[in-house]
């Protein structure tokens, strides 16, 4: 067997250590890599609360000199809960705001920062983490393994102790292995002159690199900074793109102002890494229950979820649609079984998350006052179509019929709302009539007149003023239901009960939503781009669109969009739901490509 230790800031094995994707990346492939002979154990951070939310096991107690003072740091551990001999590990720092655990700040995996200090203080927090696992290393607290896996920046800075720093020696002579999972997000920071800096972390380190080493490690574009990004691109033996597509997009320069989004500034040291033969491209997978134990992947954190379903009625109709694709003779016919009675149910689960949102809040922000005032509508209405007496109801409403309450069609998209992923739904478009609007709401009104009684529902949180415009658009549009949060019982109910999934990234390192919406035999329309492109093949599986520019890409979208609308429930439809559905990208795979293209393992 051999043996890889992985440096990553979030883990999806862990209760509340996930944030994006690639939390389930390290969640499902040491299990993968297990089946391959090589056991992957996971260092992370544990933020102040993960290591005690599951009675980790403190092995030692150890100082480290970090930004001016000494920090006290425990190592902790719990066997990997799927992987037998995998352990997962923690770091626990003490010692002041620099590990992003002191002022109260002690729930969270990332720190929100400020415009004027990007990155400030989770780069303190991470530069730390990598100070600490590799002085766990050195001093033989931690098992020397045979690789070491550093997935994204907040990694990257072991990779600069272990080739540059004379006091970690011994480690250059463990072959490092890099993982970019969004390259446009680098972790930048000024050399000198701040508190969150590489003077700052490590002084003595600074003032030796020589000026090759430094040329090798501040950004191209901001000399007077450090980039942890390029430190894992040029100090790692080899670079990993998590798709094929993505690995040949990063090689180009981004040109933003036309919609593309390539090598953001680091493409030569990219090109570089290719030409040498150290640039690889293999696809993140997804999970599936028919391939678990061919794969050693199981699908047990989406139990609870479950769980949350069939209380709310859903399960019932999810089962009925997944049995349909995999097992009925008919597929098409019992594809649509369930779907009146699982509406309820999805509203139902969207106005619980919503009302848990205003646990902490002393006011209801307004776009959930709009979220929950749609859902109430709807919820009224579907009670009503039951023939339910409801006490607050007057007479005049009891004899009203409704005949139909469920979308006549269901879009959904589930996604952080960033320029990354919603930059296109977000460019003006000019309308036949004159008008002047979002694509987002040019998508809505074709929706309107073609399936008056369709509804689009979108799960996401992140930038405030992303999240101001949707809401805006909510108020005016009633087939729009926004929910500015992430809830994780919702996000898989609309997986497995939409029609059809929208995700025009802008770029998409790989995505894991497609293959979940794709899994649930769910239609995706996406942007041609990254593991995107990779994933959903074009009238067989869902929907590409293309274009050389922002205005090109968002007329494309919404010419594909009229195409979905004139194809939606045709036999071209159904056939499309059940191959989608058939699609298998899995870790077995992924995790053999891992073994011998990245690591090197024979």
């Amino acid at each position: 067997m051999k043996r890889v230790l992985m440096l990553a800031a979030e883990n999806g094995s862990i209760p509340r250590a996930k944030v994006g994707g690639v939390a389930d990346v390290i969640r499902d492939l040491p299990a993968a890599l297990a089946q391959q002979d090589v056991i992957a154990d996971v260092i992370m951070p544990s933020y102040g609360f993960l290591a005690g939310s599951v009675n980790a096991t403190k092995l030692a107690e150890f100082n480290v000199s970090f930004n001016g003072s000494c920090k006290s740091v425990s190592l902790l551990s719990i066997p990997h809960p799927e992987v037998e001999a995998a352990v997962i590990y923690f770091i626990e720092t003490q010692g002041g705001e620099s590990n992003g655990e002191s002022n109260g700040k002690t729930q969270e995996i990332y720190s929100q920062g400020c415009d004027e200090r990007p990155f400030a203080e989770d780069a303190n927090k991470f530069a730390l983490f990598c100070l600490s696992v590799a002085t766990a290393i050195k001093d033989n607290l931690l098992p020397m393994p045979e690789l070491i896996h550093l997935h994204d920046w907040h990694s990257a800075m072991f990779a600069l102790l272990s080739q540059f720093d004379e006091n970690f020696k011994k480690l250059s002579a463990i072959p490092c292995v890099y993982t970019i999972h969004n390259l446009a997000i680098q972790g930048i920071r000024p050399l000198r002159y701040d508190s969150s800096s590489l003077s700052a972390w490590f002084p003595d380190l600074l003032e030796k690199l020589s000026p090759e080493q430094l040329e090798t490690v501040i950004d191209p574009r901001y000399p007077q900074c450090i980039n942890p990004m390029r430190v894992g691109i040029n100090l790692c033996a080899k670079v990993h793109l998590v798709s094929p597509t993505y690995a040949d997009e990063v090689l180009k320069p981004s040109d933003h102002d036309a919609g593309f989004f390539g090598g953001e500034g680091l493409e030569a040291d990219l090109l570089r890494k290719q030409d040498s033969g150290a640039l690889v491209g293999i696809l993140n997978a997804c999970v599936y229950d028919d391939l678990a134990d061919a794969t050693g992947v199981k699908e047990s954190d989406k139990a609870s979820v479950r769980d949350k379903l069939r209380d709310k009625g859903i399960s019932g109709a999810s089962a009925k649609k997944i049995a349909s694709i995999q097992e009925a003779g008919n597929k098409q016919d019992q594809y649509r079984l369930g779907k009146n009675d699982t509406w309820l149910g999805l509203l139902e689960l969207m106005e619980s998350a919503l009302m848990g949102w205003q646990g902490d809040k002393q006011w209801v922000a307004s776009c959930d006052l709009i979220a929950l005032t749609r859902i109430s509508g709807l919820l009224r209405r579907a009670w009503l179509s039951k023939g339910v007496h409801l006490s607050r109801l007057q007479s005049v409403d009891k004899q009203l019929t409704y005949p139909q309450t469920e979308p006549s069609m269901l879009v959904t998209s589930v996604g952080r709302l960033t320029d990354q992923k919603v930059l296109i739904l977000r460019q003006r478009v000019l309308l036949a009539n004159g008008q002047r609007v979002s694509v987002l709401e040019s998508i809505l009104q074709a929706l309107a007149l073609e399936h008056p009684e369709g509804i689009f529902i979108m799960l996401g949180s992140g930038d405030a003023k992303i999240a101001s415009d949707f809401s805006a658009i909510a108020s005016r549009y009633a087939n729009f239901i926004f929910l500015n949060g992430y809830d994780e019982a919702v996000s898989d109910a609309l997986y497995l009960n939409g029609d059809l999934f929208m995700m025009p990234s802008s770029f998409e390192p790989c995505g894991i939503s497609q293959m979940l919406a794709m899994k649930a035999g769910q239609i995706c329309l996406v942007h041609g781009v990254g593991g995107l492109r990779d994933t959903v093949a074009d009238n067989e599986t869902g929907y590409l669109f293309f274009g050389d520019s922002l205005a090109g890409k968002a007329e494309n979208l919404l010419g594909r969009f009229a195409d979905v609308l004139g194809e939606y429930n045709s036999d071209k439809w159904l056939n499309m739901e059940v191959l989608a559905s058939e699609q298998r990208f899995d870790w077995a795979r992924s995790a053999l490509r891992y073994k011998q293209d990245l690591y090197g393992f024979s």
